[in-house]
């Protein structure tokens, strides 16, 4: 997935109200921008670290700009906004990267399902011979000494939807949790018991129950750590379960 218009980098002032960054570019302006992840942010938010900002010509839009990434030490990069996921996940679905995922020659996205009214991220069907698989991306940015975390706030949405994609298993279909790993220094990824126990509990009965968990790994930066202007997924990344 490829930006449309290079990246504008700046210095984080403050993230507030969930969905406002104040940041200062690098020619000294102080710019509001839509910050589009309505999570905690843990490790992602450094007082004066560097971000970089999409910027829209909308001008219907009230705030111009949008956070994509920061630099969370140096050298390394996360992309927190996780309108992003989605399409990096079908794109690389699509293309033919995602080895547990191949033969599918159709991928609807946000498709209504389940008994509790949700929308799958995607539907992929026609495989000549596997059932549709029921796709639930979840952006992962939470790490510590090389491991990811999910979730990094308490979520009761994601615990529904491993319950939704547990019922699709029972009816004979595939599901599959994709973990999309937006973080350059993430090596594992591992349920966040310290943060929502539940929901690593349900996660694991998921598993039991059929639902597959994979993940991989966005290509973020150059060699030289900065933004590469295009963020594909090319890296499986294990999924460790055990407590």
């Amino acid at each position: 997935m490829k930006f449309e218009q290079p990246l504008l980098e700046g210095l984080l002032i403050r993230r507030y109200k969930r969905f406002l960054a104040d940041v200062r570019l690098a020619d000294g302006s102080e710019v509001t921008a839509h910050c589009p992840n309505t999570g905690s942010m843990l490790g992602c938010q450094p007082a004066n670290g560097r971000v970089w900002l999409s910027r829209s010509d909308n001008p219907a839009r009230k705030l111009p700009y949008t956070w994509e990434l920061v630099e969370t030490v140096p050298g390394t990069l996360a992309c927190i906004n996780t309108a992003r996921p989605n399409s990096q996940a079908r794109e690389a679905i699509e293309a033919g990267h995602i080895s547990e995922l191949t033969g599918y020659s159709h991928c609807r996205p946000e498709v209504k399902y389940g008994e509790e009214k949700s929308r799958i991220d995607l539907l992929l069907s026609g495989h000549e011979a596997r059932p549709d698989a029921w796709v639930e991306v979840k952006n992962v940015t939470l790490e510590d000494n090389g491991q990811g975390f999910f979730p990094d706030a308490v979520t009761t949405r994601g615990q529904k939807h491993l319950r939704e994609l547990m019922a699709q298993v029972s009816l004979g279909d595939r599901a599959v949790l994709f973990f999309v790993v937006n973080h350059t220094a993430i090596e594992t990824v591992r349920p966040a018991d310290h943060i929502d126990q539940h929901y690593g509990q349900l996660l694991r009965k998921a598993r039991d129950a059929g639902v597959e968990i994979i993940a991989y790994r966005a290509n973020l930066a150059n060699e030289d750590g900065c933004p590469s202007g295009e963020i594909t997924l090319t890296k499986p990344v294990p999924v460790i379960l055990d407590v």
